[in-house]
């Protein structure tokens, strides 16, 4: 099961891919705060599929349905329960797929977890449908951050071995984590999707699929945020971006690169700011010990390529012991990585929240 995220306030996530509903109980939140649905709305439609031919053509609106939390738009106190409808399902192209697992996929040590009783229907509870209600919740911590000047903004770093222009580390700005939500791709380099499209649909028109990296900024966090050992930021980030399926490695600030640097290179200088400590680098991606140093927290989530793919693969039959061939039907993404975009900004929302809230206690 989906256990709670969080210490501050708990998030679980219910549902699968193909029951009737999905959706996310969020506790401890603040009453009285009026939340902006339309723009709620606005930002799950940058994860929702069937918007474009590099995503499944898989179309669901998305929508949340508040069952519980708000009274007049406004949090109440108890729990903020949103439900999503699954309005366009196919589970008929999963039939095969209880007997033969695909390769990549949770769908092998599900059958052994749950006796074979898991549900298979496009990967149940282990599939990405499910960051659908995460965007939710990752929505709603934003509009809570935002309110206290700590904003949060990412995007596509590559695909394959097309890659994007990286932040700023040291100046990244609001204005322009901004203008990458509205932007017509998550880059900062426009002219980059044309080859990273290209290598997409490449790979799909051969029955095969990429993955790429994201990268991801907060900034507006002051300074001692967070807490040494299994509970530093670094720890709560990772714990909640791998809740997004496909991601196989993180890194903050200069992360493996750091290793082939002397000490007097990766470490990052002080300097006064006027009456504010900065560093003239950030090569330690705005954490240090565990605790935000002020500086822009930056880091990068890798996608692996979508292990559901046209192309013939090997694999086993559970029942009859033996080894077998598997042809995977259905719709899926080429590419998970355009719309995983939101769903690391919003992972990352829900961890700095808690972790905020944290620091008040």
């Amino acid at each position: 099961m989906s256990s709670a995220f969080g210490n501050c306030i708990k998030i679980s996530i219910f549902g699968q891919s193909h029951s009737e509903s999905i959706g996310v109980v969020i506790d401890g939140l603040k009453a009285g705060f009026k939340l902006d649905m339309d723009a709620i709305s606005a930002f799950m439609k940058r994860r929702a599929p069937g918007q474009n031919a590099v995503s499944t053509p898989r179309a669901e609106a998305d929508e949340p349905h508040i069952a519980s939390g708000l009274v007049d738009g406004v949090t109440c106190g108890a729990p903020l329960c949103a439900i999503i409808n699954n309005t366009n399902v196919r589970s008929k192209d999963y039939s095969k797929l209880k007997e033969v697992p695909r390769p990549a996929h949770s769908d092998f040590p599900a059958f052994v977890k749950h006796s074979g009783f898991n549900d298979i229907r496009g990967g149940g509870h282990f599939s990405a449908r499910l960051t659908a209600p995460l965007c939710f919740a990752g929505a709603v911590c934003m509009q809570l951050l935002q309110e206290e000047g700590i904003y949060i903004g990412a995007h596509i770093s590559s695909i394959k071995d097309v890659h994007d222009l990286p932040f700023d580390s040291v100046s990244v700005s609001k204005a322009e984590l901004e203008k990458l939500k509205n932007a017509p791709m998550p880059l900062l380099n426009q002219e980059t999707w044309a080859l990273m499209e290209k290598t997409v649909l490449d790979a799909k028109a051969q029955g095969d699929s990429v993955g790429g990296i994201i990268e991801c900024a907060c900034i507006g966090l002051k300074p001692g945020i967070g807490e040494p050992m299994f509970d530093g930021i670094e720890n709560r980030i990772s714990q909640a971006i791998f809740a997004v399926p496909a991601v196989k490695g993180i890194e903050f600030g200069a992360g493996f690169k750091a290793a082939e640097l002397f000490g007097s290179e990766n470490n990052d200088s002080f300097y006064f700011d006027g009456g504010t400590v900065k560093t003239r680098t950030n090569n330690h991606g705005g954490i240090l010990g565990g605790l935000s140093s002020g500086m822009p927290i930056i880091f990068r989530a890798a996608f692996k390529p979508t292990p559901s793919i046209a192309k013939e693969q090997d694999s086993v039959s559970l029942t009859a012991k033996k080894n077998e061939k598997l042809k995977i039907e259905g719709r899926h993404d080429p590419c998970v990585v355009l719309r995983a975009v939101p769903c690391v900004e919003a992972a990352t929302a829900i961890a700095i929240y808690d972790l905020l809230l944290e620091s008040r206690r």
